[in-house]
């Protein structure tokens, strides 16, 4: 015969963690896309980071491979409600990419294969906040999860960290992208759950 101790109850796993609000904890990794999911041969792949003056600064598959990576291990968060604990990408920071850029811009716009478009303050993409990553836990990025590339920004909502990320447009002002033209909140902070404007 087992022993209960009053008042003993066992905790749910997201009740153990802390998580931004109205967020469930996940173990698997849903995919959620605002279009197909494109074909990207590697030999064609690139990335570009074009400043406000029209600058470009660009990397081939291969020459992005080469860089110093990284492997950060983070939580996400979707807007959709869903959170993810402890992923590990390999990828290449930002701070990196952007080390020769010159630039006066305060915002960027990322694009992505496919059309996709999202805004950030560039200062959400430096300082360790940010990567172009392709390993998610150790093997290649799935298509289905934005690879062969995506940004990583773990501390904003996941329609942040852009998938098939192509590049990224350095400008003076402020470009809403797909999601928030159509209702997304700007800036997307989950810890202030900014879902949708006005948030």
């Amino acid at each position: 015969m087992g022993i209960v101790s009053p008042g003993f109850r066992r905790k749910r796993r997201d009740e153990d963690v802390e998580l931004p609000p109205g967020q469930y904890l996940t173990e698997d990794f849903p995919v959620l896309s605002a279009g197909p999911t494109p074909n990207i041969p590697l030999d064609r792949w690139q990335f570009t980071i074009s400043s406000e003056i029209g600058q470009e600064y660009r990397w081939t598959w291969d020459e992005l491979l080469e860089l110093p990576a990284e492997e950060p291990t983070v939580d996400i968060h979707c807007v959709t409600k869903w959170s993810k604990l402890g992923t590990t990408w390999r990828g290449v920071s930002l701070d990196l990419l952007m080390e020769d850029v010159e630039t006066t811009a305060d915002y960027a716009l990322v694009h992505s294969y496919g059309g996709y478009t999202t805004n950030l303050p560039l200062e959400d993409l430096l300082d360790g906040k940010a990567w172009v990553v392709y390993e998610f836990e150790g093997s290649e990025l799935a298509p289905q999860h934005g690879g062969p590339a995506r940004l990583l920004v773990p501390h904003l909502y996941f329609w942040k960290s852009a998938k098939w990320v192509r590049g990224i447009q350095l400008q003076e002002f402020d470009e809403p992208g797909f999601w928030e033209s159509v209702g997304y909140n700007n800036y997307g902070d989950p810890w202030r759950e900014q879902r949708y404007a006005g948030d």
